[in-house]
């Protein structure tokens, strides 16, 4: 008995076991068939959890999120912020902007294993696609051209330099300027709408003029110290009141060009030293004293008087200035370009004088009258008359022969006169002397013809041995009318 029941049991067990295999194993089959199903759905449809250029397209086939790339472009704006805070905008519908069918989406689906779906529950995707577009290119350039940044003044940009402050060179700040680069703007506008981008800002992409140095630049320091090692130079020179080449004139002739290379400039020194010579040049000046009778005369030409030699003092002038040196000098002169004084008229104290009208010559040492006497000038003709003009005594000769110039008729000097004091006034043949052959001296015999000398001073021999002695060459000689 007791063993029919145990084989009953066992055929119950056996019977059992056999139901759980077939509910487990059928179980497992369905679970199979859903997995294999929902990797089959997948691999058309985006998986869970997937997000491309943002938009979450999970569960979407490719038809599907090309339809929300559709809705983005036209709802697309693209906001252009200016430099002063200004927006402005950019629509789908201003530029026609649309979506266009490309493979990038196909591509994107392919890249995913459509089987692995249990995990893209737990872990997000993101991926960016290039998505194509199309829009109307010169619409858009016209929008552009419309932007308040484009059709605002353009106010180019100033970069940093050196500005000299009245002591020393510093650094003047940049000033940014309005004015946009139209090929960088078009550019980055462009890459913005083709990246739907939904705000672009001008100043933070570039797109206007920038200065090329800025204050914290380290030309720009550097450019200000070379300046100012310029500047630390000093030139004085000793007039009759100093004239001094500072800081203040030496500024003038510094600039810097685009690359801020400092330059000297050569042609401002040349342009000072001409202005200096301008003012204490006295040769040939014109010059208005009072003679010895209380009479107001003026005299222009000659070749008595100062005349600075701005070659030399150019290189002078050069050479202090890149050395830093502080300099105290009297200027350079030409072979004589140099004077008594420095005021007018500047012959001094010392110097001879001779007056045409009134045929009458001085010769006066530190203000006093040292000789005087009457003369006989040049005959009031041309070829004869006495030049007028202030000089320099050039040399005194005794026994000299005065040889007057070729006649062309006889090919002979048109005369050959011997006198025993001889001193040359001009070069050509000018010069106070002797002349025992003359009836008289003074008054207006110097108009008659025979008796007006050829230009030269015509002396009472004893006056001319009296100035020989006292006068000595370098003297100014004054003639005037």
């Amino acid at each position: 008995m007791a063993a029919r029941k145990r084989k009953r049991r066992k055929k119950a067990q056996k019977k059992n076991k056999k139901l759980l295999f077939c509910i487990v194993g059928g179980s497992v089959g369905v679970l199979a068939a859903a997995y294999i199903g929902v990797g089959v759905y997948f691999s058309t449809h985006f998986l869970p959890n997937t997000e491309i250029n943002g938009h979450d397209c999970s569960g979407k086939s490719v038809s599907e999120t090309e339809e929300i790339f559709k809705e983005e472009m036209k709802a697309y704006t693209l906001t252009v912020c200016d430099m002063d805070g200004g927006k402005e905008e950019i629509t789908s519908a201003d530029i026609k902007l649309e979506y266009r069918e490309s493979k990038a989406l196909k591509k994107e689906l392919k890249k995913q294993n459509s089987f692995l779906w249990p995990r893209a529950i737990f872990f997000k995707d993101s991926a960016d696609a290039t998505i194509e577009l199309s829009y109307d290119e010169e619409a858009l350039a016209g929008k552009i051209a419309s932007l308040k940044a484009v059709t605002a003044e353009q106010v180019p940009s100033e970069s940093a330099v050196p500005e000299f402050d009245g002591s020393k060179f510093v650094v003047k700040p940049e000033v940014q300027g309005t004015a946009v680069k139209r090929d960088v703007l078009d550019k980055k506008i462009a890459e913005a709408v083709n990246e739907l981008k939904p705000e672009i800002d001008l100043k933070a992409e570039k797109c206007y003029d920038e200065p090329k140095y800025t204050s914290d630049s380290r030309e720009v320091a550097d450019a200000c110290e070379e300046m100012n090692q310029y500047c630390q130079a000093s030139v004085t020179y000793s007039m009759d009141e100093p004239v001094v080449i500072d800081a203040s004139v030496i500024s003038g002739w510094l600039s810097v060009d685009e690359d801020m290379k400092v330059t000297l400039s050569d042609d401002g020194i040349k342009k000072w030293l001409e202005e200096f010579g301008d003012k204490y040049d006295t040769m040939g000046a014109e010059r208005t004293f009072t003679t010895p009778t209380g009479k107001t005369a003026t005299v222009n030409g000659g070749d008595y008087g100062w005349s600075i030699d701005e070659d030399t003092e150019f290189d002078a002038i050069k050479d202090a200035l890149a050395k830093g040196d502080t300099v105290t000098k009297e200027p350079a002169y030409y072979v004589g370009g140099t004077a008594a004084v420095h005021g007018m008229p500047d012959w001094g104290g010392t110097f001879a004088e001779v007056d045409l009208s009134q045929q009458h010559m001085w010769y006066v040492v530190n203000g006093e009258i040292a000789l005087e006497t009457d003369v006989v000038t040049g005959e009031p003709i041309p070829e004869k008359i006495t030049p007028t003009g202030t000089y320099v005594l050039k040399e005194k000769e005794k026994d000299s022969v005065l040889v007057g110039e070729t006649d062309p008729s006889t090919g002979k000097p048109s005369y050959r006169t011997p006198v025993d004091y001889w001193m040359r006034i001009t070069w050509e043949g000018i010069g106070f002397h002797d002349a025992s052959w003359q009836p008289a001296f003074g008054g207006s015999l110097y108009k008659k013809s025979g008796i007006g000398s050829h230009g030269c001073v015509n002396m009472p021999p004893d006056k001319a041995a009296a100035l020989f002695d006292m006068i000595e060459v370098g003297t100014p000689v004054i003639i005037h009318d």
